[in-house]
């Protein structure tokens, strides 16, 4: 059986938590995202492979063309994080390494350097978890990150995830080529 053989779910292309939009990618969000990535590069190079270099305006419309093909097809669903009237991004979350056949998925974020330490990540976190859970009938949510990386391994902690794995050497530090990273994988089962 393969992903083709289950029906994809209606999925919205817009959420609201308590004080965040949660939208589908557009192209037309390159100028925003590219000046919230290029505000937060120092941060994000250590952790994210995506993040060595500058985004050029053309890249990011690319990069925003791709995902919403993508969310369209139910591949990826990347959500861009933006403030309550959608005026400012605050940064990515959504559901990525997509298994509809179980179902399951896995959720990764980022946010600005201008927005962290205000509960932001745990905010989305803990509404696509409920999400996934109570009205995708997914299966299983898997968070992972580099066991360095200890302000996102907080984040599924705090939302109830159970530590099912540090997997040793598992990859190349996207800091420290040189150097092999562990890979901590939380989950939430039903």
């Amino acid at each position: 059986m393969t992903d083709a053989d289950f029906p994809f779910p209606e999925l919205p292309t817009e959420f609201r938590t308590a004080r965040l939009l949660l939208r589908a990618p557009r192209p037309e969000d390159a100028p925003a995202q590219v000046e919230a990535i290029s505000a937060s590069l120092p941060a994000l190079r250590r952790w994210m492979a995506w993040a060595q270099e500058s985004q050029t305006l053309a890249d990011a419309q690319e990069n925003l063309t791709r995902a919403a093909e993508a969310y369209a097809k139910r591949e990826n669903l990347r959500l861009l994080i933006w403030n309550a009237d959608g005026t400012e991004l605050i940064g990515s979350s959504g559901y990525h390494s997509l298994e509809w056949d179980i179902p399951k998925g896995e959720i990764g974020y980022w946010i600005a350097t201008a927005h962290t330490g205000q509960g932001y990540a745990q905010e989305v976190t803990q509404f696509l978890t409920e999400y996934a859970l109570n009205t995708l009938g997914w299966r299983r949510i898997e968070i992972r990150c580099d066991a360095l990386n200890e302000r996102s391994a907080r984040i599924p902690r705090q939302v109830g995830y159970t530590l099912d794995a540090c997997l040793k050497n598992d990859e190349r530090s996207v800091s420290h080529p040189k150097e092999l990273r562990d890979t901590l994988i939380f989950s939430q089962v039903r």
